[in-house]
């Protein structure tokens, strides 16, 4: 669903959730309602996923109906979600359901789990049809009610939602204290306790697996592909899909495999513009930069394995005194390597978290090396500019913009001929191809008036 807080009319619009959602409703925008006699349903149910990432739907969904009909919100009973375990632990016929992973890890910390089974509900497909039985047999215990308690609420949903309170989730995030969950035994949740207590977790989350560790540069992702190649010593080719298997076999790796597929991809692209330093090595079609790596074969076509500076760069010796995580029961990636030296420079890093966001450029390793050298031996350590293995451009630091400004190259070749030779960083061939063509049909004044008319 749509984040509406600041969204336009015309992408509010073309939602598909949110259209289906008002007609399933009977919801009219500009319609303030204090009570649900118009309404085609007297109640809206969110039946979402028990992780982070269905924690996040609940909190677009109450996001959506308070910025348009924040009365609705008042409403006793209007909001309610249906909630399933996210993780179950049996032990012969004992079982017990947590609804979240704090308070699993709560009971962990308190009890013995010596021969307690753990199982992971990623999903509400995850659930068998005996189960659901089960959650609907007791629906007194599964069904919440979301209220309204005051001005506090308004504010909560604000503060997790509105653009202009980046610099306010960063303290929101700052503030939390590990091991807060919700307490779901309750039927009724404000919808402050349900922000702080629940969609701080995914908001934490999505930092994590967003935003890369300064420590060895990596997202939670590319750590568990490195820690399965390290793991399975893979110096032999192996199929990007079937590495993917096994990486989600070995790292319990909880999301799509196409999102797997695109991570791997990623480690080995070695086109201007990818990494400097590329962890695995492209056998086959892995993209170019004639669109940014989008042109990469399907994953089932395309092999790959560790390059050779892999493993000098994350030396097998420091395998033995990294932390190592665990998820449900099984020794997993590390909390993050030790790289000899700071990959976040080499091949920097983009990502965008909740309150945070970062955009890291290539740096040249040599000068690095050089930078680290003088440190050891306490010399004062000389300022590096951005670099991109094979860029043939200009990278230069802008005083007034407080930014790097990337040239690319071109040259007269006669009145009616420019040669491009070069384009700067990450302006992909065809994108570029398109955006002449634009101007040579003399479409540049008619995009203009019709961004116009959209304003």
């Amino acid at each position: 669903l749509l984040n509406v807080r600041d969204a336009t009319n015309a992408a509010i619009k073309k939602n598909e959730e949110i259209i289906a959602l008002t007609k399933i409703m009977g919801l009219q925008f500009s319609t303030q309602y204090a009570d649900v006699s118009k309404l085609r349903y007297g109640h809206l149910m969110i039946m979402a996923d028990q992780d982070h990432d269905g924690s996040h739907i609940k909190g677009l969904v109450i996001n959506f109906i308070h910025k348009f009909w924040p009365s609705l919100l008042k409403v006793p009973g209007f909001m309610l979600e249906f909630i399933t375990p996210i993780v179950k632990v049996t032990k012969g016929k004992q079982s017990i359901s947590f609804f979240t992973i704090p308070e699993y890890e709560f009971w962990k910390e308190k009890n013995n789990t010596a021969g307690w089974k753990t199982k992971y509900y990623k999903g509400l497909g995850t659930s068998s049809a005996e189960e659901a039985r089960e959650y609907f047999s007791a629906l007194q215990k599964h069904r919440k009610e979301f209220t309204y308690r005051g001005d506090n609420d308004d504010e909560a949903i604000d503060l997790a939602f509105a653009k202009n309170k980046a610099d306010n989730r960063k303290d929101w995030l700052r503030n939390y204290q590990p091991g807060t969950f919700l307490d779901n035994s309750v039927s009724r949740i404000p919808y402050h306790d349900f922000i702080n207590k629940e969609l701080i977790l995914f908001s934490l989350a999505d930092c994590q697996r967003s935003i890369p560790s300064l420590v060895d540069g990596l997202k939670p992702g590319q750590r568990k592909v490195l820690f399965c190649c390290f793991k399975r010593n893979l110096k032999q080719e192996i199929r990007v899909a079937q590495l993917s298997g096994y990486v989600s076999e070995k790292s319990m790796y909880h999301h799509g495999e196409a999102s797997l597929h695109s991570t791997i991809v990623g480690m080995a692209q070695n086109f201007v513009g990818a990494d400097n330093i590329n962890l695995l090595e492209p056998v086959g079609q892995f993209g170019t930069r004639l669109q940014g790596g989008k042109d990469a074969a399907s994953a089932r076509y395309i092999h790959t394995h560790l390059s050779e500076l892999s493993r000098y760069i994350f030396h097998p010796d420091d395998d033995k005194i990294v932390t190592y995580l665990e998820d449900e029961g099984v020794s997993i990636e590390p909390e993050w390597y030790i790289p000899i030296l700071p990959m976040v420079l080499i091949n920097g890093n983009e990502g965008i978290g909740t309150g945070w966001s970062t955009k890291i450029p290539n740096h040249n390793p040599r000068d690095i090396v050089e930078n680290i050298r003088r440190l050891i031996h306490k010399q004062t350590v000389e300022p590096m500019m951005p670099w991109y293995r094979g860029f043939k451009g200009d990278i230069e630091w802008s005083e007034t913009d407080k930014t790097f400004i990337v040239h690319g190259k071109w040259s007269r070749v006669d009145d009616d001929t420019l040669e491009v030779t070069e384009l700067p960083v990450r302006t992909w061939n065809l994108t570029y191809k398109e955006f002449l063509e634009v101007c040579m049909a003399g479409g540049k004044e008619k995009d203009k008036e019709k961004d116009k008319d959209k304003e």
